[in-house]
């Protein structure tokens, strides 16, 4: 793609820092990339440097077959009642859904649990035919509380999303693409990076500012419509990059 690149790497993370994109891998293999208290002050980290310089954003499990085995139970299960209100992992996962860009997930393997929330934090989600999405939080005697009690049900509906959060059971790639949990499914797990990039691509070649207010205008609640978008439309009228785009576009069509 011909961009200079500059890696980053932390205990739990590796960051590919790319001119319009951070690349954020998941890196804890022998942990099934489990979600540790650690993890999550990384991922603090990182959307502190989205939120200072905005751009694109796309999240993975690297190589291992694996994007989240789910929060790391040994952690979870000496964490009481301060623990939970703290919201140790729902904070950072609303943090990464809140991103002035666009955020991908490209998902290999399982994403359960809190690693399928983590998922659901992303504004998109592509996945490998292998993977798997679950919550399997009432099977350990709690729920889903990083953020599937109010996203999944966005996501999918209602009715769908209380069957999954009562019930556990696991959601295939066919199956996670039909209901709308996935916006696509690759064959090959090489193939995932290059889709889930092709998408960041086509998003990049937009205008970042109209990028960031159409984001803004899609996750605000429905009462701001529509005076949100009246105003985000009134700042882009007067971007100067709105106008060399439509003039382009005028001069493209008169060529033609």
């Amino acid at each position: 793609m011909g961009r200079r690149c500059q890696a980053v790497s932390g205990p739990g993370l590796r960051i590919e820092e790319r001119p319009d994109r951070l690349v954020v891998t998941l890196d804890r293999p022998e942990k099934r990339n489990a979600i540790d208290a650690d993890l999550i002050a990384e991922l603090h980290q990182v959307c502190a440097e989205l939120e200072a310089r905005p751009r694109l954003l796309l999240l993975t499990g690297g190589a291992a077959g694996i994007f989240a085995g789910g929060a790391d139970i040994g952690q979870l299960r000496e964490r009481g009642r301060t623990d939970a209100l703290a919201a140790i992992n729902s904070a950072a996962f609303a943090r990464i859904r809140a991103l002035p860009m666009p955020s991908v997930a490209a998902v290999d393997g399982p994403a359960l649990g809190g690693g399928a929330e983590l998922a659901y934090a992303c504004d998109l989600r592509v996945c490998t035919a292998r993977a798997v999405f679950g919550q399997p939080e009432v099977r350990l005697g709690i729920l889903a509380g990083a953020g599937a009690t109010h996203r999944l049900p966005a996501l999918i509906g209602e009715a769908r999303a209380k069957e999954l959060l009562f019930t556990g059971r696991r959601v295939d790639a066919a199956e996670a693409l039909r209901i709308g949990l996935v916006n696509r499914v690759v064959d090959e797990p090489a193939e995932l990076l290059a889709v889930a990039h092709g998408l960041l691509d086509e998003m990049a070649q937009g205008s970042s500012l109209a990028l960031r207010l159409t984001k803004l205008a899609v996750d605000a609640p429905a009462g701001a419509h529509p005076q949100l978008d009246l105003v985000s439309q009134a700042v882009l009228f007067e971007d100067e990059e709105k106008h060399r785009r439509m003039t382009e576009f005028l001069e493209r069509r008169r060529t033609r």
